[in-house]
């Protein structure tokens, strides 16, 4: 998802929607469900508690190259299979990994429901990971980092900064992995991360449609319910400790402009937020997100690329909820032609310092307000996007719930608030810098990677 669409998509409000439900299965399986009639199309996904944020040292990536096998085929349904019969009921069907979760999804004519749910449910628990199929879909991930990371600068640029803004919290490692993690990565270990986490106490499972929920929990309790739960290992607390002083760095990659990443330690959302003193803060820094970048009437393109072009692009982002309870507020940019990243970096500070001292304009902060709810009409026609919300907030370790207030908190906001934050947080002892310094193109080079099409 485009992390820089100032209103999270994990928060955007539901209006006026069908009541959700939730249950759990004995084997400790969630069931979460939505009904929306509009069209006789359901929304299947299955979450599992298990990201980039659970990894270790020497097998990064792994949880990103489990997804991959995950369609590789259990007894019933071999290698490639699973793809072709979704296909074959008219549907689309894929899965994504991030930092705090991974998903598989399925979007199918209300009918093919029990189709998704015994297909999910078969690879919950018989996946055959075999020597021959890992050895040959690693090299596809590999493909895929090198389209990734490898050919694309600004990439490159990213990574960077997560390493040098994280130095004790896993948030530093990337969820595609690192090379020579993929290089030396065997089949066992994606076995291993198999057995560890993909199990029905440890997933949810969202559906929302053209369905009815009593019907839907008798599917889930046939093809799920006899799935065995097991232990989980502990999760222990990561915390990444205060940062003392400015972190800088430069990459040094072939691209046509240099590129600018800055960013500041701020909180996540707790997960019980009521008992926070600081219950604000996030909804603060979410608004100042959307002051400074949420459309081209917003601070940072009004003044730095309309204005005074100073910068071709230039954007502000916040994740508010977070599953390892760490964020950073994040500013990014690409100076224009004949302008540096030192211009630039000065710039977005002068913007920021503007706040500090004088706030944000009750224009402003209606206009932000006034977003959500447009946001809400144009999201509401999205049953794939109503699944995520739920989703998202329930594997991370929200309640759902937390949807229905959500508006109202935004909309308490205050400009004094916004100055708070932006004192509290937005400080150069609290700031990573990392700069692309690009380097000349060879016009002979060609792409080190390509995308990938399980």
């Amino acid at each position: 998802m485009n992390r820089w669409i100032w209103v999270c998509l994990t928060l955007l409000p539901l209006v006026a929607q069908a009541e959700v439900k939730e249950f759990t299965l004995a084997n400790g399986l969630k069931v979460v469900i939505q009904e929306d009639h509009r069209a006789p199309v359901v929304v299947s996904q299955v979450w599992y508690r298990a990201g980039a944020l659970d990894e270790v040292n020497g097998k990064t990536g792994v949880a990103h190259v489990l997804e991959h096998m995950m369609f590789k085929g259990t007894k019933q349904v071999p290698a490639g299979q699973f793809s072709r019969l979704i296909a074959a009921a008219g549907g689309k069907e894929n899965a994504f990994t991030g930092m705090d979760y991974t998903c598989y999804f399925q979007q199918l004519e209300k009918s093919n429901l029990p189709l998704s749910m015994r297909l999910e449910a078969d690879r919950m628990q018989n996946l055959q990971i075999t020597d021959e199929e890992f050895a040959k879909e690693i090299k596809v991930v590999m493909e895929e980092r090198r389209w990734r990371t490898e050919d694309k600068p600004q990439s490159k640029v990213n990574e960077q900064f997560q390493a040098i803004a994280f130095r004790a919290h896993p948030y530093a490692r990337p969820v595609v992995g690192h090379m020579n993690d993929l290089e030396n990565m065997t089949a066992e270990d994606a076995r291993e991360w198999y057995r560890t986490w993909y199990a029905p106490n440890n997933a949810t499972l969202v559906v929302v449609g053209d369905i009815k929920t009593d019907e839907v929990l008798k599917l889930a309790k046939q093809y799920f319910g006899p799935i065995k739960s097991h232990k989980l290992p502990a999760r222990k607390p990561q915390v990444e400790p205060a940062q003392l002083g400015e972190r800088r760095a430069i990459v040094k990659a072939p691209g046509k402009l240099p590129y600018l990443a800055m960013g500041f330690h701020a909180p996540a959302l707790a997960f019980k937020p009521e008992q926070s003193e600081t219950s604000w803060e996030p909804y603060a820094l979410e608004v100042l997100a959307g002051v400074l970048s949420g459309n081209d009437s917003a601070r940072l393109n009004q003044k730095l690329v309309r204005e005074t072009a100073l910068a071709s692009d230039v954007g502000a982002g916040y994740d508010t909820t977070s599953r390892g309870q760490q964020s950073l507020f994040e500013l990014v940019g690409t100076p224009s032609e004949g302008k540096t990243v030192a211009e630039l970096e000065a710039a977005l500070l002068a913007q920021i310092e503007l706040i500090k001292t004088g706030g944000v304009t009750q224009n402003e902060l209606d206009r932000v307000k006034a977003s959500v709810i447009a946001a809400d009409v144009y999201q509401r026609d999205s049953m794939f996007y109503q699944a995520m919300q739920l989703g998202q907030l329930e594997t991370m370790g929200y309640p759902w719930t937390l949807i229905k207030a959500y508006p109202e908190k935004l909309k308490a906001v205050t400009s004094e608030q916004i100055q708070a934050v932006a004192k509290k947080y937005l400080t150069k002892d609290n700031m990573t810098v990392v700069t692309l310094d690009p380097q000349p193109i060879d016009p002979n080079a060609k792409p080190q990677g390509k995308p990938h099409v399980h």
